[in-house]
């Protein structure tokens, strides 16, 4: 059976084919497609959605560090050529290593070299590795390259790694691993209408399911829709300081725009500094003092 295949890019197939999930596209990822690169010939890159662990344990499903359309920009920015899109599937993940070489990376793909990640593994029950693709490479007439886990802060650089880090607040580090600033996209929405009133009118995000989103806290990052990227100040968190019980929001103010309106635009928030943790303020005029601050460092570190 033919696993249909979703393309991005210039759509079609090329001699060089790189597979992973590829959640992040962080420092690791990009050294597997600079390595593919290296072929000197235009590259695919195989990607699977959704993460196979929503199929086979979906209460274990971990958080996105990116969307599947940010994903491919990623790795079109990155270096590949084609980006091609699996639907993961219990019938797909069946697929024994040889039926997915031959039905796939033959078949469809018509790999010449392929390159991933050492640790990679593939087919029923994970039971196709590097080794095996070394195994059989001279029966298909390919090429494998298992390129070696990237390492910083001696400690190798992982999707789980990242996310562990964003989630606890480190967006610094984040956008080391990332090499770019963690981010997280969806509609801006409707909400109290507060921040207008202070002053501070901001950009309430209804985030993209199961995205990773930082700790509670206010950080300096931008805010981006369209082709319009504000240095902004963002906030997450139930706003203590005012009355009732609300949900959780990510909100992002676009520093001295008061004149905007995006709502039901795409936005993207990124995150490039945790300010502070999120406080209970004794009132309005205290909580108003330190978004000055708040804003003013946000200047500084976005210049």
């Amino acid at each position: 059976m033919t696993h249909a295949i979703s393309w991005y890019g210039i759509a079609k197939p090329t001699p060089t084919v790189v597979i992973g999930i590829f959640d992040g596209v962080h420092q690791g990822h990009q050294e597997i497609i600079r390595r593919a690169k290296s072929y000197g010939e235009p590259v695919t890159v195989l990607t699977f959605y959704p993460h196979p662990t929503s199929v086979f344990a979906p209460e274990r499903t971990p958080s996105q560090l990116l969307s599947l359309s940010g994903r491919i920009t990623q790795l079109l920015h990155h270096g590949a050529d084609s980006v091609a899109v699996i639907e993961f599937t219990r019938e797909f993940a069946a697929l024994a290593p040889n039926a997915f070489i031959e039905e796939v990376l033959i078949k469809q793909l018509q790999a010449k070299h392929i390159v991933v990640g050492a640790n990679f593994t593939f087919g029923a029950k994970a039971a196709g590795d590097v080794s095996y693709l070394k195994k059989v490479a001279s029966h298909y007439g390919f090429t494998v390259d298992g390129v070696e886990l990237v390492s910083h802060s001696a400690d190798v650089v992982s999707s789980t790694r990242i996310r562990k880090t964003i989630l606890s607040g480190g967006v610094e580090l984040a956008r080391e691993l990332l090499t770019r600033p963690h981010q997280i996209t969806g509609p801006v929405i409707h909400g109290e209408k507060r921040g207008r009133t202070i002053g501070y009118p901001t950009a309430n995000v209804d985030v993209f399911p199961n995205a990773t989103i930082p700790t509670d806290g206010v950080y300096a990052g931008w805010l981006t829709v369209g082709e319009q990227r504000w240095p902004a100040a963002i906030s997450i968190g139930t706003n203590p300081t005012f009355e009732g019980v609300r949900a959780r929001q990510v909100e992002a103010y676009a520093l001295d725009r008061n004149d905007l309106d995006l709502y039901g635009q795409e936005a993207i928030i990124e995150f490039g500094w945790r300010l502070r943790d999120t406080i209970k303020f004794d009132g309005l005029d205290p909580l108003l003092v330190q978004m000055k601050k708040d804003c003013d460092r946000t200047r500084e570190l976005t210049a």
